[in-house]
């Protein structure tokens, strides 16, 4: 009963009418930000002697030797 679509074959697919050279110009240049972005990220320092489990900051409480406190 559920059958799955057939996948789109070229002459299902309409056709697109070409880009401008401006756009065609901000697509590059979207996809060189991109890969600028992904060549200069940085993996987060992990962080030593930290709270274990969830991040005490973002769900709202802070425990500190059995005593919690809120912000």
């Amino acid at each position: 009963m559920n059958e799955p679509s057939p996948p789109a074959t070229p002459a299902s697919v309409p056709e697109r009418k070409p880009l401008s050279p401006a756009a065609q110009r901000a697509l590059a240049e979207a996809e060189a930000r991109r890969l600028a972005a992904q060549a200069n990220a940085n993996p987060a320092a992990r962080e030593f002697g930290g709270p274990k489990g969830l991040e005490p900051t973002r769900y709202g409480d802070w425990e500190n030797k059995g005593i919690a406190s809120d912000f």
